[in-house]
């Protein structure tokens, strides 16, 4: 197991865990639930519709679009 540090997008991960209360699974189905659509679309129904902080949003739809991509 590797002892870098997580980068990116899921560096975002335990604090959204803790600040919302739900998994980081939860909010992937989410955003793939409501695909397809822009990424900042995406981005805004988090903000609007679950009170989700900008950055917090935006890490949760790039790295779930970037999995979808793989």
């Amino acid at each position: 197991m590797s002892n870098d540090p997580v980068k990116g997008p899921a560096s975002y991960f335990p604090s959204i865990e803790k600040k919302y209360g739900r998994p980081i699974s939860d909010w992937k189905e989410l955003v793939r639930k409501s695909c397809p659509a822009r990424h900042m679309d995406l981005v805004s129904m988090l903000k609007t519709e679950h009170g989700m902080g900008h950055g917090h949003a935006n890490a949760i739809v790039a790295h779930t679009l970037a999995e979808d991509k793989s």
